[in-house]
């Protein structure tokens, strides 16, 4: 049987992951110690959704409570499956600027060495496998906020003439901007993943992500707006908006669409370190004040927020990814949530019982 390794397994798009290939007939064995918790609390807590996964996929779902710091117990668990293996997903991360700052070695240690030993442990014991890993726009630095926007009544938006028109491309700099300490990890491991796709020719890609949803995230403050956003909408809690008059924009793709492009590159790999902008595209982008009215129409709930004018370090202002490369090479990829309603639609409706409010 063809072995899928998954790190972050009870994760957002770790979980859409486990499901997806568990459905097709693959042994998922999903790596997952529940960091979320140490990063963000009891509330990001992802032992929910790893004891849903135990519960529904059975035999086709063995779960390891591994550290992916800890390069002794990777390989022995690469070792185990061997040549078994056919694709490693690795979503596992601390995601958070805020929380790097607070803590630079375990983030590094997370986003970078954990990255490392799993190439490492690939290399061993599975060289033939397709590896992807789930990056970030982060690497970019802050270098998009110097692109030309223009203010308009509830978003900001870039002149309609500039070259990323159409979305972000591969092709912005990821030098001399500032990153936050969480983008240079993630950056750290990004160039990695190339590297051993360029220098050992194995099949790895990054794909470099936007804001990753769906209604299976345990949506915190420091990690998940959308989530976080109708998680504060549903139950009341007071919400806090970073800078830029609320006005900056993010582009939102839904985890089956990120699981898709997912299947698209292992269905047909490419070598050599790929790497692909991933997002909502201009498909599907919204401001922090038009997520907070869609949501409040959606739910019929007022959102309580207030306002601070000091951005997050390194935040954007405006990121819409251009998906053109990716859709050259997987012409067969569509977006299936193709707009930013349905995802939050989507997220409303399956957490009705979790977040325990009738909408």
């Amino acid at each position: 049987m063809s072995i899928v390794i998954i790190t972050g397994s009870a994760g957002l798009i770790g979980s859409e992951a486990t499901e997806f290939y568990a459905g097709l007939g693959y042994k998922v064995v999903g790596i997952d110690n529940n960091m979320r918790e140490v990063f963000f609390g009891t509330e990001g807590s992802t032992v929910w959704n790893r004891q849903r996964l135990e519960g529904s996929l059975g035999k086709n779902y063995e779960h390891f409570n591994v550290d992916i710091r800890d390069a002794d117990a990777v390989s022995d668990l690469f070792e185990k499956f061997g040549s078994d293996i056919s694709l490693i997903i690795h979503t596992a991360a601390q995601p958070s600027h805020d929380w790097a700052a607070r803590d630079p070695f375990t983030d590094f240690g997370v986003n970078a060495n954990g990255t490392l030993n799993l190439l490492e442990a690939m290399r061993k014991h599975c060289p033939e496998a397709v590896f992807i890993f789930t990056s970030t726009n982060k690497v970019y630095g802050d270098r998009p906020n110097t692109l030309p926007l223009i203010e308009l009544e509830t978003r900001w938006e870039i002149d309609p003439n500039h070259q990323f028109k159409n979305g972000i491309s591969e092709e912005m700099s990821v030098d001399q901007s500032m990153h936050s300490l969480f983008g240079a990890s993630k950056l750290a491991a990004d160039v990695l993943v190339q590297e051993y796709g360029r220098y050992f020719n194995f099949k790895t890609v990054c794909f470099r992500g936007g804001v990753l949803s769906g209604s299976k995230q345990s949506g915190v403050q420091l990690h998940g707006f959308t989530n976080y956003l109708v998680k504060c909408v549903m139950t009341g809690t007071p919400y806090t908006i970073f800078g830029y008059k609320g006005k900056q924009v993010r582009d939102v793709i839904h985890s089956s669409d990120v699981i898709s492009a997912f299947h698209a590159f292992f269905q047909n790999p490419r070598t050599g370190g790929q790497v692909y902008n991933l997002g909502g595209g201009r498909a599907s982008n919204v401001s922090m004040l038009e997520a907070i009215a869609i949501t409040e129409e959606i739910t019929g709930r007022k959102l309580s927020y207030t306002y601070s004018d000091q951005a997050r370090a390194g935040d954007h202002q405006w990121y819409v990814s251009d998906l053109a490369k990716f859709q050259e090479h997987y012409p067969e990829w569509k977006q299936q949530y193709n707009h930013i309603r349905m995802i939050i639609e989507g997220i409303v409706e399956e957490n009705k019982e979790r977040w325990s409010v009738g909408v």
